[in-house]
């Protein structure tokens, strides 16, 4: 009898396919990129759209649009695409919670808080004014779930963060509405920025934001082996010779950066983070090496294409990107429940 073939020539068909997949998503994410600039309500050309990219004359209507609107447009959402697709898999694989996403921690609501209180009590009105608002109020909140999660002798375990996000979670929203409800004003312009929009983004802050998201991106994709660790159990990655609460303190740095980042940019984005990870581990299993590239792919390409759909699905108007991402993401929910569903049987 013949023996058997190494471990690694066996994993080779594996490995080829999923680096094949990872380069598909990349070629995905060039097309929706020029999708995104060449796609809008405006009439723009082909030269026009190449011009505008490479050498703009802003006396030209079509090539002033693709450099002062198109572009940022795209830019914001790349990085808020890659930061919230990162985001959601960490999250979902530090707290063992497949369902976890920006508002498991509170930092959706926390963000809410804080850009409510710049546009109610500070008078802002500019979203390059109120956005990084945001931003604090995300990591406060974050910072707040896990110190109080942290409490105790087993430290932060997934059910602490869960059960201290939804308290937190609670707390903010009700602070966010009482302010509404006295404020017809702030209101008006809280709701928009609620459900999440890519327009009207200065290049300024899309490069203030640009540290917050590389800083992130690094440490997430740097956490992928402990994140295939702490998926066994606490105790098997401590078996291992893993710091859990290391690695969980890490994994919430890193959510933290890159949930806060994509706020600023975006708005509190909804379904994103939740359902990207779940679209790829549909492909490539559990593993973190490759869940963790693969989403911040993948993110990026729902995210520009929702943004693409909303531009031209009700003309002359625009629908929010936040409302087309939750429909086009409630997809791979749906062949997840089926697919689940005839396991079962």
């Amino acid at each position: 009898m013949p023996p058997a073939p190494p471990a690694r020539t066996r994993r080779t068909p594996r490995r080829a396919a999923l680096t094949a997949g990872v380069c598909g998503l990349a070629l995905l994410l060039l097309a929706a990129t020029a999708l995104s600039l060449a796609v809008g309500s405006g009439d723009v050309s082909a030269h026009d759209l190449v011009h505008g990219i490479l050498d703009p004359d802003r006396s030209v209507r079509g090539q002033l649009v693709v450099q002062e609107v198109r572009i940022p447009r795209t830019l914001a959402g790349l990085l808020a695409g890659v930061a919230l697709g990162l985001a959601g898999t960490v999250m979902q694989g530090v707290t063992r919670n497949p369902l976890a996403d920006p508002g498991l921690l509170g930092i959706n609501a926390g963000a809410a808080v804080a850009v409510v209180f710049a546009m109610s009590v500070l008078s802002l009105t500019e979203p390059g004014q109120y956005i990084w608002f945001g931003f604090l109020g995300a990591c406060l909140a974050a910072a707040l779930v896990y110190g109080v999660a942290s409490f105790g002798r087993e430290g932060a375990t997934p059910v602490k963060l869960a059960l201290a996000g939804a308290a937190a979670t609670a707390l903010l929203v009700s602070v966010t509405d009482t302010i509404l409800l006295t404020d017809s004003h702030t209101y008006d312009q809280f709701r928009f920025w609620q459900v999440g929009a890519l327009d009207g983004r200065d290049t300024d802050v899309l490069l203030q934001a640009l540290p917050f998201v590389l800083a992130g991106g690094v440490l997430a994709l740097g956490l992928g082996p402990r994140l295939n660790g702490l998926a066994l159990g606490d105790d098997v990655a401590r078996a291992l010779g893993q710091r859990v609460a290391v690695a969980r303190l890490a994994g919430a740095a890193s959510t933290v950066l890159l949930c806060g980042a994509a706020t600023a940019v975006a708005g509190p984005l909804a379904f994103v983070g939740l359902a990207v990870p779940h679209a790829v581990r549909m492909f490539t299993g559990p593993d973190h090496r490759w869940i963790l590239p693969c989403s911040a792919l993948l993110a990026p390409v729902l995210l520009l294409v929702a943004d693409v759909v909303g531009r031209v699905v009700a003309p002359p108007g625009e629908v929010q990107v936040g409302v087309v991402t939750a429909a086009i993401g409630c997809v791979p929910f749906i062949l997840l429940v089926r697919s689940r569903g005839k396991a079962a049987l």
